[in-house]
């Protein structure tokens, strides 16, 4: 079922164009990473599912909703959005932090079924022996880890990542990775996440859609979308990609005066 729709949308920031054009649609289950260079849109766009930014034109919907037509509230009980930059308070426990996702669901007291939502999301992360710890005293990719799991106790349909796993080592990278394609078929998530690793992307995502200069470059499976031609021209690089049982992408070098 298709979860995420995103018809014909444009933006700007007074006369400058973010986006242009925009159309793709995420379904349930199914992991899709929106992939491009720097400046592309890409958050900009995942801020527009979320109902933090509005459409100069076009439209997202959830579930067949236009996101403008639905209230603040109904949107973050659907849509967990997991931003690039996040600061943990490090005088909270992990297991403060996390309940902190319940938000949307507390009132002056917190009640047993949000208690039962945490302990289960900390369960299936394993992360029981932390929830005990100083946010302070966690490693960059448990602090990911924690950060994730406080998404997901709002219990979601609609999964929101913006670079989860950037300034992180390569086994915590797997690991996030990893998990976010656990919960999103264990579930039946719809996840949108932005990556710039094209390995990561063609491994674990479902979908790829490529933005380059505000426009939808490709969209599709890793293995249709993600050729050689791509790199000089979305990415401004010499290189190759090698599709076996992965599919490997192999910058070689910059083209002077390439796409970007």
């Amino acid at each position: 079922m298709v979860a995420v729709e995103v018809r014909d949308v444009s933006f700007r920031y007074g006369s400058r164009s973010v986006l242009e054009g925009v159309s793709f649609s995420a379904e349930e289950g199914e992991v899709t990473a929106v992939i491009g260079p720097n400046g592309a849109g890409k958050t900009t766009l995942l801020k527009m599912v979320a109902g933090l930014e509005r459409p100069t034109s076009g439209s997202v919907l959830l579930d067949g909703t236009d996101v403008r037509e639905m209230g603040r509230e109904e949107v973050t009980r659907i849509v967990s959005y997991l931003p690039q930059e996040n600061v943990i308070p490090g005088i909270m426990t992990v297991y403060e932090v996390v309940l902190l996702g319940r938000i949307p669901y507390l009132t002056w007291r917190v009640k047993n079924r949000d208690l039962q939502v945490v302990d289960r999301v900390l369960a299936e992360l394993g992360m029981e022996s932390y929830a005990e710890r100083l946010a302070n005293q966690l490693s960059g990719g448990e602090r990911q880890m924690v950060l994730i799991a406080q998404a997901l106790v709002r219990e979601p349909r609609v999964l929101l990542l913006d670079e989860p796993v950037s300034n992180l080592d390569i086994r915590n990278q797997l690991e996030i990775l990893e998990l976010v394609r656990r919960v999103t078929e264990e579930r039946g998530v719809t996840t949108i996440v932005i990556l710039h690793d094209l390995n990561l992307a063609a491994r674990y995502a479902d979908r790829l859609v490529v933005l380059n200069r505000g426009k939808v470059y490709a969209s599709g499976a890793p293995r249709e979308v993600l050729t050689t031609d791509l790199l000089p021209e979305v990415y401004g690089v010499e290189g190759r990609v090698e599709v076996g049982e992965h599919i490997h992408v192999l910058p070689v070098k910059p083209i002077k005066n390439g796409a970007r």
